[in-house]
């Protein structure tokens, strides 16, 4: 994933950074999904470090940096403690899925230091106050696998580890446009457990969406996928709205545009890469 680097929290917890790309201009700040999921997910994100470096933060919870989550909301100041290791005084920060919950709570709690933002397939029912419509999607897909994985969402939430990683199992073909060749090998990778993803929506403040509504934002872009499940569409676009953001929807591509649709992801985010720098 490249070289590595270490930020240490306000705790003494070490922060695994990676970093990759060769770029002079400051890096791009990725925080990863899941939640708490090993971010080599990632992978390169379809080339973007062959333009900008890139620095992934391994988030509480995730292999490297171990430990577990204190809530996305308070673990703004993890990011922070990144941001001073990386010595950047503001950032262009690019979060996927979950993920997105971090960068809207960094942005919200010190402004100062988030320039960008590009939110990548966020989850956003919560904040839009839209209803899901994976129904609609689900429901154009042939797949069995794709009906048999949105099922099992909207089955009863796990209750120990092994019913945890049988569920992300079973509901992976959810995640994708298509459930081929390449989309089961990219599911394989990149692990996450019960308790980190728990412990993610740990003591968030009950008004957290409202000041997040409230809060100036920095010129922030969406990434959505046309055919992602786990999203929805309608709740995406109507996340887009409410925060004042521009929308980028990929076609024929799910939760991991970079993955499915690398051209046309690569031609939704890299002006804001290159008007960043």
């Amino acid at each position: 994933m490249g070289a590595a680097e270490v930020a240490q929290a306000a705790d003494g917890r070490e922060l695994w950074i990676t970093r990759s790309g060769a770029s002079d201009a400051p890096p791009v700040v990725v925080l990863p999904g899941g939640p708490c999921r090993h971010p080599e997910y990632l992978g390169d994100l379809a080339g973007l470090a062959d333009i900008r470096s890139v620095a992934i933060l391994h988030v509480r919870g995730t292999p490297k940096t171990g430990g577990v989550s204190r809530g996305w909301w308070h673990d703004a100041a993890d990011a922070v403690a990144a941001l001073d290791r990386l010595g950047l005084g503001a950032a262009d920060v690019l979060a996927h899925s979950a993920g997105t919950r971090l960068a809207l709570s960094l942005t919200v709690q010190h402004p100062d230091r988030v320039r960008s933002l590009a939110l990548i397939t966020p989850p956003s029912t919560w904040l839009s106050g839209v209803d899901h419509d994976g129904t609609d999607l689900v429901a154009d897909r042939a797949e069995p696998e794709v009906a048999q994985a949105f099922a099992s969402m909207l089955g009863p939430d796990p209750v120990d580890e092994a019913a945890f990683q049988r569920a992300w199992e079973r509901e992976q073909p959810a995640g994708y446009g298509h459930w081929t060749e390449r989309e089961k090998r990219h599911a394989l990778v990149g692990g996450m457990s019960l308790a980190a993803s728990l412990a993610w929506f740990d003591d968030i403040p009950a008004d957290a969406r409202e000041r997040i509504l409230r809060a100036p934002l920095p010129p922030t872009l969406v990434v959505g996928g046309a055919l992602d499940i786990l999203t929805g569409v309608a709740p995406v676009r109507a996340y887009a709205e409410r925060l004042g953001a521009r929308l980028e929807m990929i076609p024929d591509a799910g939760h991991y545009p970079w993955v499915e649709q690398p051209a046309a992801f690569r031609r939704a985010i890299d002006p804001w890469v290159t008007s960043s720098r």
